[in-house]
């Protein structure tokens, strides 16, 4: 479930904003608890965020985006709670199915999905294919994912076509590793975003977010509407990305990319 067809975009990019914008999406609970709500209260205002957030990055034209919504961790939830966010998440994808398809949006998913309820696996799957030829923008979600175990079964993998010699570990390199990984086919986040004031990655895209730029906002996520995503675009387009160059040999190489 990889997102290897890039999105043909309506538009040319702006090269301002992120190509790839990742969210870990926080403070749910915490939002909830603060208004005497419950839990799952805050997950459904939470999933109104995420319609407000994928709308608005369309209309900018970000092409990838990807939302950290169920980790590997969360099983150990309540199972009230985590039965609620299945629940929550089939309720969503029924509602904007039609939607994805009339903005020409992608859905994708990466994590261990067979750990998914039945029902909530086998609609996203029909969604996923309902939206498999549209261009315009890849939205992933991260459903049961964990970082620290995408890295672990792409090395299994790797080691498995070694000791059958279709691999020679010497020849191994970056480009070959990351095709094992969930985002095969994607390119890593620009931009990552994290909600609720939290200052971490928590398992999130660990091997893709190497030179990744982050944006932490104390806001929690209910709360993370069009104006507060406009407040982190802005924020990353100041920022000058060096990939480790200097700054002069940066600002180079943008002036070649902008004449050509």
């Amino acid at each position: 479930m990889t997102a290897s067809t890039p999105p043909s975009p309506d538009q040319e990019a702006d090269p301002r904003l992120p190509t790839h914008l990742a969210i870990i999406m926080d403070g749910n609970g915490r939002w909830a608890k603060a208004r005497g709500l419950s839990r799952v209260r805050g997950h459904e205002q939470g999933a109104e965020s995420v319609r407000a957030v994928v709308e608005a990055c369309r209309r900018r034209g970000i092409r990838y985006l990807t939302l950290y919504a169920f980790s590997n961790e969360n099983w150990a939830r309540p199972r009230s709670e985590v039965k609620a966010l299945m629940s929550l998440l089939g309720r969503f994808l029924k509602k904007e199915r039609a939607d994805l398809v009339e903005k020409d949006i992608r859905l994708n998913a990466i994590g261990d999905i067979q750990r998914l309820p039945d029902g909530t696996r086998n609609l996203l799957k029909e969604v996923m294919a309902q939206t498999a030829q549209c261009r315009a923008m890849v939205l992933t979600l991260a459903l049961s994912y964990g970082g620290r175990q995408e890295i672990m079964q792409a090395v299994a993998r790797l080691c498995r076509r070694a000791a059958a010699g279709q691999l020679d570990p010497e020849a191994l390199d970056e480009e070959t590793f990351s095709a094992q990984l969930y985002t095969a086919g994607m390119p890593d986040p620009d931009l990552l975003i994290r909600t609720s004031g939290e200052l971490r990655l928590s398992n999130f895209l660990l091997w893709q977010s190497a030179y990744t730029e982050f944006y932490f906002s104390d806001l929690y996520w209910p709360e993370f509407r069009e104006e507060a995503l406009d407040a982190a675009l802005a924020d990353y387009a100041r920022r000058q990305r060096r990939f480790g160059l200097t700054g002069e040999q940066a600002e180079e190489g943008a002036g070649r990319l902008k004449t050509q």
